[in-house]
């Protein structure tokens, strides 16, 4: 069997790993000859919306998916027509449209916080006099780890706001005092049987996620696997899916779905029986869904900008580096780093290491 990636970075290196020992080979798509994905498939390297690079990668493969939301839709529904490709065309287009999504979890009674369309400056004063501020100003499609959004606090933020975000379709969304964000990445195959990985409580800096661990809560479990079920089935999903929420007043509150598998789930790959990226590539490849269950304590932490000195940190016992194998540049993911133990003193004992030696630039 042979599987095609769209895209060629850290996400599609460790899809290309978890499909390895399975007997399936991949291949990628990605304009950067220097992608991190070359170093584990064969590497085609051209524009996703190059008729030769995407005839290669169709040629090569008996299924297709992609590792990030920014392949336009067009282009994954140009691909099925001549292979199978998951997610499908329309779970990736709502997802890169936050104006869709909020629509498509209101549509199913998914909670957001109060949210309008905003289409010019007139627009958005509009929205401001409707939803109240401070506020959330993000641009529709595009735009990640912080970026291509601004927080309104008063009416002078909103000022000529429309022109300094590109003109573009924007949404704004009134501002949530939260408690703290978690995700829940859910695997759906192609005959609709879903599994679910423990929800995952997410510490960002700087609009960049720094930590992730999973936690227990089986009343927001619940509630928060009937919201990513919803999804799944709405949009006809086959493969891993991440929604995060926020938490607020003890209350799940829809913040966003990344239809693919996720930064907050690399924990997977030490921490369960079977990882978000394993059950991915059995997703997609029709394969049984493997067991989502927690092997013990696990925390994880990206590294970012900078890599930190590996011999001190190798030397922590349940450590593991995963290294990109890709150049240092400030506010650009390059590693991450699992941390198992027995318990959770053990856990804290090590994470409380670990932070001290990262030296993230953000």
């Amino acid at each position: 069997m042979k599987l095609g990636i769209i895209g060629a970075g850290q996400l599609g290196q460790m899809m290309a790993l978890a499909a390895r020992p399975l007997g399936i080979d991949t291949a990628f798509l990605d304009p950067s000859a220097q992608a991190c994905g070359g170093r584990v498939g064969e590497l085609y390297c051209a524009d996703y919306a190059d008729p030769t690079g995407l005839q290669q990668l169709a040629e090569f493969a008996d299924v297709i998916s992609f590792e990030f939301e920014n392949v336009p839709p067009a282009i994954v529904a140009e691909l099925a027509r001549s292979r199978p490709v998951y997610p499908p065309a329309e779970a990736l287009a709502t997802a890169r449209d936050r104006w869709a999504e909020k629509t498509l979890f209101l549509s199913l009674g998914i909670e957001t916080a109060p949210v309008a369309e905003v289409n010019d400056q007139a627009s958005l004063v509009e929205a401001v006099r409707q939803i109240g501020l401070p506020a959330v100003l993000k641009t529709r499609t595009l735009g990640y780890d912080g970026k291509g959004q601004k927080v309104l606090r008063d009416a002078q933020d909103a000022a000529d706001t429309f022109a300094e975000l590109g003109g573009v379709p924007l949404i704004l969304e009134g501002f949530i005092d939260f408690e703290f964000e978690l995700s829940c990445i859910g695997v759906r195959d192609q005959n609709g049987a879903c599994v679910f990985y423990p929800l995952i409580r997410n510490e960002h800096r700087q609009g960049i996620l720094h930590r992730s661990q999973p936690m227990q809560d089986p009343r927001l479990q619940a509630l928060a696997e009937q919201a990513v079920e919803s999804v799944m089935s709405a949009l006809n999903y086959v493969g891993t899916l991440a929604f995060e929420f926020f938490v607020h007043k003890g209350q799940l509150m829809a913040n966003e779905i990344a239809p693919r598998v996720h930064n907050s789930g690399h924990w997977t790959i030490e921490g369960s029986r079977c990882s978000q990226f394993e059950n991915h590539v059995r997703a997609v490849m029709n394969l049984p869904l493997g067991s989502t269950e927690s092997v013990g304590p696990v925390a994880m932490y990206n590294v970012i900008g900078k890599r930190p000195e590996t011999q001190a940190l190798l030397a922590v016992p349940g450590l593991h580096w995963h290294d990109y194998g890709k150049s240092e540049r400030p506010g650009r993911k390059i590693a991450h780093i699992t941390v198992t133990a027995a318990n959770d003193a053990q856990l804290a004992e090590r994470c409380a290491s670990v932070e001290a030696l990262l030296i993230n630039d953000l």
